[in-house]
């Protein structure tokens, strides 16, 4: 994606591969980079999967696809990449291959965070500017990243700039309203059981009269959900459904971080990670956790007992309410 005009006299690259929810929390950062400096051409090198995460983006001049599936596609983004001769680069990702990738494109300057707060440490030794982030939520210390570079970053319009696409139907959806679910988590401690689901979506149609609809990409386990419904999509369905959804349920998760962008109402249930630091941006959406619940970022291949903990009548409940409060739904 390309902006046609005059020639811009500053060229930043911002780097943020994946996934999902990264890269939703990046928006504004980059929002805010384009604000502060309206002439540059802003590049944002991306895996071609979450790309249309960023269409129609108007902060964005330029969509670059880092392609790693073969040598060929390799080479073919290092020359994209050694092209360009940014003055500014910003690693948002703070990955090793982040790192590699933002240094091809040779920046005068490459912004990364300090290496105590970033996955891969060693991603740091590539930076020329490393900085600790003092704000809690990711979003935020995505806003201070952008804010280091010279002439600093415009705070984005309150609240945060998310500019994302309109998304397409995809698959079969309810004509009328309903409450949309996407069960999946990259992590499987993350996720809420399915019997949960299956108890909050009889709740949903018996006291309120509304189904809840479970999104999944094509191939997705979800067997003897009813009552809820199934819907398989892809990314643009899934932005389609959030936008039509009433409501939303969701776990940490890419989903979630797109309702949230989008100011859905409805419950965020987090059990293993901190919702303080990864939990929905803004105030539209409700966080339930237990009180036991740990912290770890450990990714663990069972759900974990916290989540289970979170119990569909309470999430029923504030459900019951917010579609009450936000659309009449409540028939209790």
């Amino acid at each position: 994606m390309f902006i046609v005009g005059k020639t811009a006299s500053l060229h930043i690259l911002a780097v943020r591969l994946g996934a999902m929810g990264d890269i939703i929390h990046a928006l504004p950062a980059a929002a805010s980079l384009k604000l502060a400096h309206p002439d540059c051409h802003l590049t944002w090198l991306v895996e071609p999967k979450w790309a249309p995460l960023l269409d129609a983006n108007p902060f964005v001049d330029r969509v670059l696809d880092l392609h790693r599936e073969s040598l060929a596609g390799l080479f073919e983004s290092w020359r994209a990449l050694s092209e360009i001769r940014c003055d500014y680069a910003v690693d948002f990702q703070g990955l090793l291959k982040s790192a590699l990738a933002a240094s091809a494109a040779r920046p005068g300057r490459l912004y990364g965070f300090d290496p105590a707060q970033i996955r891969e440490r060693s991603a740091a030794l590539f930076y020329t500017h490393r900085i600790f982030a003092h704000s809690p939520h990711v979003v935020d210390r995505n806003l201070e990243l952008a804010a280091a570079l010279p002439a600093g970053a415009a705070s984005p319009a309150s609240p945060a700039s998310f500019p994302l696409p309109p998304g397409t139907p995809e698959g079969d959806l309810p004509s009328g309203d309903f409450v949309l679910a996407s069960p999946l988590a990259g992590w499987a401690s993350k996720q809420w059981p399915l019997d949960h689901y299956r108890a909050l979506a009889a709740r949903l149609l018996a006291e309120c009269g509304i189904p809840l609809v479970l999104n999944g990409p094509p191939g997705a386990a979800f067997h003897h959900v009813e009552p809820a419904l199934v819907h398989y999509s892809g990314l643009a369905g899934l932005i389609y459904a959030t936008r039509r959804a009433a409501a939303v349920v969701g776990v940490d998760s890419g989903p979630l971080h797109l309702a949230a962008a989008l100011s859905k109402p409805g419950v965020a249930i987090f059990g293993p990670t901190d919702p303080a630091r990864n939990g929905p941006y803004g105030n539209s959406l409700h966080v339930l956790r237990s009180p036991s619940a740990g912290t770890t970022y450990k990714r663990g291949d069972t759900i974990d007992p916290s989540m289970q903990l979170v119990s569909p009548d309470q999430v029923f409940d504030i459900l019951n309410a917010t579609l009450s409060r936000f659309a009449g739904f409540a028939r209790t």
